[in-house]
């Protein structure tokens, strides 16, 4: 069943309203496809961050990390293929209403959807999708520099910098997380296509004949981390790219889609990358990039598997998955039901009231918990509002400290999914709230 067509009004509405994503510079009138993530957003985003890390390198012992410059010489991106047409995107201008559009996202080649003239388009032009800038002082052709449009180069250029260093051999990975930009034509859908954006990306080394093996273990797992944040498996299909779509490196590559509200979109890509990137590189630059076996005295330019998703649409999709509405005691309740991994803060603490009784007890188990947990405070309002708004933002558990906490030195638990409340000694607090918060799936 497809989401409901009010679903990303919504759930850009509650991140506005809620303070997970805003509008850049909107005191200025906002700047087109930008957005700053606010206290929850930045909280999410670090989770997705961290799920994706813990997953890709420290539950592995043959992946490392890396982070990699964001300005890199032309040179790289000549040799990577990024300067020439292959990344490129035909542009054409309606000249009724001198809109700009990508030739291949119109739905009729004839028509402007802005304005809905036909036949008003120009001839179409090749846009480059790198930005330009100057190093130093003078802006001659000396100084050019661009912004990374991936995070992939960097990882490439220090395949011998991570071999020498960490000893390791194929197969292995390196992983990293990072800014990359892109001139996009026409950005949209909130934060799913932006000119800024975060990509986790792994580069994963492997003997050239085991390229088809690991290619199908990595769709495979990478899909499954999905289903295991909690996406629901109607709302994902693994899509193998037609010979026409491939990348000019590509041997092979699939998309892991969701199904967001403006129809199936993608949300990872597993590419087979061969070994072009290290034989660009290794020409361009003079350097051998390859693998040396001592033991039996092999030398080869290593294949490479590269899971790629964007961080930012990732937290996305989380919040679409999670967007629940549903009613409690005969009133309607928003709720994110997410990932306890994932949610902003994984418990709030409610003291029944503002009451200086009550506070220095309310204060105390916040001390408690914040050296374990991300942990709200709110005393502001009835307590049945409290939790809603909690629910809203997706704190899977709330504590509320109330006055037969001053005699029983107990606390009340209330479950976000089941509703559930149960007594607690504050005393065992921790292990409690640590045994509830822990996914096992």
């Amino acid at each position: 069943m497809p989401p409901a067509p009010d679903l990303m009004e919504n759930v850009v509405n509650l991140c506005k309203r809620r303070g997970f994503v805003f509008p850049s510079a909107e005191i200025y009138g906002g700047f087109r496809s930008t957005y700053d993530y606010g206290p929850l957003g930045v909280l999410m985003l670090r989770n997705v961050r961290e799920a994706w890390w813990r997953s890709m390198v420290q539950e592995r012992d043959d992946v490392v990390g890396l982070e990699a410059s964001i300005l890199s010489p032309p040179a790289v991106w000549e040799a990577s293929g990024h300067l020439g047409a292959g990344f490129a995107d035909l542009l054409v201008e309606c000249r009724n209403c001198n809109t700009r559009h990508r030739q291949d996202h119109l739905e009729d080649p004839n028509t402007c959807p802005s304005c809905g003239k036909t036949g008003t388009f120009t001839e179409a032009k090749a846009f480059n999708l790198m930005f330009k800038t100057h190093v130093g002082p003078v802006e001659d052709d000396g100084a050019i520099a661009y912004l990374r449009p991936e995070t992939a180069q960097g990882m490439f250029l220090n395949f011998l910098n991570v071999l020498q260093t960490t000893r390791k051999k194929p197969p292995f990975g390196i992983a990293q997380i990072g800014k990359s930009f892109r001139n996009e034509i026409t950005p949209g859908n909130f934060v799913f296509r932006t000119r800024e954006f975060e990509q986790m990306e792994l580069e994963f080394f492997v003997p050239p004949d085991e390229g088809p093996k690991w290619f199908e273990y990595w769709c495979d797992r990478r899909f499954n981390w999905y289903l295991d944040h909690g996406i629901p498996p109607e709302m994902l299909r693994l899509r193998p790219h037609d010979a026409d779509e491939l990348s000019h490196y590509s041997a092979g590559t699939s998309d892991i889609e969701f199904e967001f509200p403006f129809g199936w979109g993608e949300l990872e890509g597993i590419a087979q990358r061969t070994d072009y990137d290290l034989k660009q590189h290794a020409a361009a630059s003079g350097e051998k990039l390859e693998y040396f076996e001592q033991a039996t005295g092999e030398r080869y330019v290593p294949y490479v598997i590269e899971p790629a998703a964007g961080a930012t649409r990732t937290m996305m999709t989380f919040l679409i998955a999670a967007y629940t509405e549903d009613e409690v005691g005969g009133e309607a309740r928003t709720v994110l039901k997410l990932d306890p991994r994932l949610a902003p803060y994984k418990v709030a603490v409610l003291p029944l009231s503002k009451k200086d009784t009550l506070t220095p007890l309310a204060r105390e188990v916040l001390a408690e918990l914040q050296p374990h947990f991300m942990t709200d405070y709110d005393e502001t309002q009835s307590i049945g509002r409290r939790y809603r708004r909690q629910d809203e933002i997706g704190t899977p558990m709330c504590v509320t400290v109330d006055f037969e906490s001053l005699e029983d030195k107990a606390v009340t638990i209330r479950d976000r999914d089941t509703l559930e409340q149960v007594r607690v000694p504050i005393a065992s607090l921790v292990t409690e709230l640590r045994d509830r918060l822990t996914v096992s799936r």
